[in-house]
């Protein structure tokens, strides 16, 4: 039996994948979650062999709850669902280790197939998945991007500083460059830029 906690905002998709996901498979659904910071608790409170979470969710993505569990569980096994994979979003989840990465409009079938196989040990992409993302056309930086993302949410160059753990010359360093890399006049016209291009 593989044990799974679901994270989801879109109520009936994870309604539904509660109730197919044990018929397909041996798997045993311990808890479910429609935003971040209960994917987070769940997750730490009942350690599933794998956690089937959705990238986009309102609050703390999908990204963000995986980072929080990284640093408490570093050994959890993720899936991550996924509508559209922009290339600097596949990256990042990578980089974090998730492990799996699945279309949400994969069959039920499939979506076991790929917890069992992520819980032998193994990885697993969707090649739908992958195709979007190969195609990597970003200029910037990871760090220029972190500073657009956190500037895109409306902080202050001494908030971004002190949001990301940098000093203030080094966040305007890295977005001078991002607006230069990107053509614009502002840091805020760069964000809309990298955000319209799926950069983040």
């Amino acid at each position: 039996m593989t044990t799974v906690v679901l994270a989801d905002d879109e109520a009936l998709l994870r309604k539904a994948l509660a109730s197919l996901l044990p018929l397909e498979g041996e798997i045993a659904v311990l808890a479910e979650a429609e935003e971040g910071e209960a994917a987070v608790k769940a997750t730490l409170r009942h350690r599933p062999d794998v956690l089937v979470i959705d990238l986009e969710m309102p609050g703390v993505d999908g990204l963000g709850a995986v980072a929080e569990i990284r640093r408490a569980r570093p050994e959890q096994v993720i899936l991550m669902l996924t509508r559209h994979a922009r290339p600097g979003v596949l990256r990042k989840a990578l980089k974090l280790g998730v492990q799996g990465f699945v279309s949400k409009s994969a069959e039920p079938a499939h979506i076991v197939s790929v917890i069992k196989t992520l819980h032998a040990g193994r990885r697993w992409i969707d090649p739908d998945v992958s195709a979007l993302a190969i195609v990597d056309d970003c200029p910037l930086t990871d760090r220029e991007i972190d500073v657009l993302r956190v500037t895109g949410e409306g902080y202050s160059v001494a908030d971004i500083a002190t949001r990301l753990h940098l000093a203030e010359g080094t966040v305007r360093n890295y977005l001078s460059n991002a607006m230069q890399k990107t053509q614009t006049r502002t840091r805020h016209e760069a964000a809309r830029y990298a955000r319209e291009h799926d950069w983040f």
